[in-house]
């Protein structure tokens, strides 16, 4: 399937190190049960404010930011990147496509990056300066949550890969009583991050176009290939979240808070 340039606008690129999030609204959210509004900073203010508290730098992918927005909130911490949606994914899924698109460009320049969420992630501490990710750079840093990959909810939302990937069945047998893996939170070193983006992106690409169920298969994708081909090359949890859905407000000990 060939997907056109999203990118409307770009930014000057000098940052080794970036955080990522992509705030796409227009389309049924079905995770939140509504249609985001456009042009509504607040969704992502915390998530800003966040990445300028710890000086860190981040890039915010969008499509519905006004011009009087983007020039109100932009800064040394904050560049937008306007993109076109591209209604055939669901937009938890499509922003893979997005920073896969980016980082091909700007794969020379950067050298670790985080991709997260923007609605309910917020940075507590700057991970690039962390002693576990500095002396880890072919490892994949993410979330989890507090229950296994078998669990009711996984088992829906996956039924569409499954009956689309041969390998997933045996995956989710193997796996079963593994921890369930997040992907409101990833990263690392650009030279693993970007064959997982580009690997992430042609299961979706592949397998998950054509998806008219419920559920986006977004974490059955992550969940599936994190565990069948990064496993032995993996840290999740505890420091890089928070305990997931805790709102653990006090906790200044790990990397994002996760709800």
């Amino acid at each position: 399937m060939s997907l056109a340039n999203p990118f409307l606008s770009y930014p000057d690129i000098t940052t080794k190190e970036l955080i990522f999030g992509c705030h796409i609204t227009g389309i049924f959210d079905v995770n939140r049960n509504n249609t985001l509004q456009d042009d509504d900073f607040g969704l992502v203010e915390k998530w800003s404010t966040s990445i300028k508290n710890l000086n860190l730098k981040a890039i915010l992918f969008h499509n519905n930011f006004s011009e009087k927005t983007q020039k109100t909130f932009e800064s040394d911490h904050l560049a937008f990147v306007e993109i076109k949606y591209d209604t055939r994914f669901n937009p938890n899924v499509f922003r893979y496509f997005v920073y896969l698109e980016f980082l091909k460009i700007h794969s020379k320049v950067i050298e670790k990056i985080f991709v997260t969420d923007v609605s309910d992630v917020v940075a507590v501490k700057n991970p690039f300066k962390e002693k576990l990710l500095l002396t880890n750079p072919d490892t994949i840093f993410c979330g989890d949550e507090p229950k296994l990959l078998e669990n009711d909810w996984m088992i829906e939302h996956a039924s569409h890969l499954r009956s689309k990937i041969p390998s997933y069945c045996l995956y989710e047998s193997t796996f079963k009583d593994a921890i369930l893996l997040n992907c409101g939170i990833i990263g690392g070193n650009i030279k693993v991050m970007f064959p997982f983006l580009n690997k992430l992106w042609h299961i979706h690409e592949t397998y998950n176009h054509d998806n008219k169920t419920a559920f986006t298969g977004d974490m059955g994708a992550f969940n599936y290939l994190i565990r069948t081909e990064f496993n032995s090359n993996l840290i999740h949890g505890e420091p890089v979240n928070t305990v997931f859905k805790m709102f653990e407000e006090l906790r200044q000990d790990c990397w994002f808070r996760h709800k």
